[in-house]
């Protein structure tokens, strides 16, 4: 039985990795506006994460995302960034090893730390045989995450049972994983294993339904985040101090995740672009082609948001 609030760790230092939104001009991608973006990012103290769903890993080709590799390489100089290995394949299709190995090669090329999507080929195996695919891309990089994606992020994705997450989590070059189960108790559970076996490993929340999620000791790795980097930067400053005003700061960013991570979840980066264009950071608000759109009448909403952030820190948003 899992007792959430004896998990609560006060005062702990965050880790925060924000999916980066790859925005869109014209049907083009906005270059210019994406670099200002992971700029921006790394300023706020966050870790940036690219070809991610939030960069609609999904959709775009192999050009744009090694484009999103180079850029952020000569951007982060040096610095650490996350990015998404992503196969895209069919359901029925074999394991696509090579193309997973790939994508490794071009990241730690760029200098970033892959995460492993997971995709049809993958999921699709046993447990022990998914294992140990994991277990053979490991020996093919120095450090790496894996992803558990809901099916409402994504038809590929797969929540694991909690015996194969163990597994995986005792790889040992296996340095964290998100979860995206947009559900608290398969959290706690991960957590809790976490904390008796392997407490160096870091269990990165994906549920922007329920940001708090780091009172309890999960680090994130959020797409709700690339809306106000700022914001996620101060409130963890919050909890690191102690600062009651972590509360209030969280409760407005779990209203925005709450607002715009709405059926149908995937529009969410359509939301991001208009929240964006409203701060000022983005010129236009389009969402990539082939992804889900929201109406033009949440603009008025997330106006309202983005004034009682501003409210709520005292002149701190950026």
């Amino acid at each position: 039985m899992i007792e959430p609030r004896h998990l609560i760790v006060p005062n702990r230092e965050i880790h925060g990795i924000s999916a980066i939104l790859l925005p869109v001009q014209n049907q083009s991608v906005d270059w210019s506006g994406f670099d200002r973006h992971v700029e921006r990012t790394f300023a706020a103290g966050l870790e940036p994460a690219v070809n991610m769903d939030t960069g609609y890993a999904n959709l775009i080709d192999d050009n744009t995302r090694i484009e999103v590799l180079n850029r952020t390489k000569e951007i982060a100089a040096g610095r650490r960034f996350v990015a998404g290995v992503f196969v895209k394949d069919e359901p029925d299709a074999e394991f696509d090893r090579e193309s997973y190995l790939r994508g490794i090669a071009d990241i730690e090329q760029a200098g970033g730390t892959p995460i492993f999507f997971q995709s049809y080929g993958l999921i699709s195996q046993g447990d022990q045989e998914l294992v140990k695919c994991y277990q053979n891309l490991s020996s093919s990089c120095d450090s790496f995450l894996f992803f558990e994606l809901a099916t409402v992020f994504a038809p590929f994705g797969k929540i694991y049972d909690l015996d194969v997450y163990s597994q995986l989590m005792q790889i040992p070059n296996a340095i964290g994983a998100k979860h995206s189960s947009l559900q608290r108790l398969p959290e706690w559970e991960r957590l809790q294993l976490r904390n008796d076996k392997r407490p160096e490993f870091r269990v990165f929340t994906g549920n922007d339904l329920a940001i708090d999620m780091v009172m309890y000791g999960s680090d994130y790795l959020l797409g709700l985040s690339t809306f106000a980097p700022d914001a996620f930067a101060l409130r963890d400053a919050y909890w690191r101090s102690g600062d009651s005003r972590f509360y209030e700061l969280n409760d407005l960013l779990q209203y925005l995740g709450c607002y715009t991570f709405r059926a149908p979840t995937p529009a969410y980066k359509h939301s991001a672009a208009m929240f964006l264009k409203v701060r000022g950071w983005l010129n236009s608000d389009e969402t990539y082609i082939g992804a889900p759109t929201r109406n033009r009448s949440d603009i008025e909403v997330l106006k309202q948001i983005a004034e009682d952030l501003e409210k709520s820190m005292g002149g701190d948003l950026e």
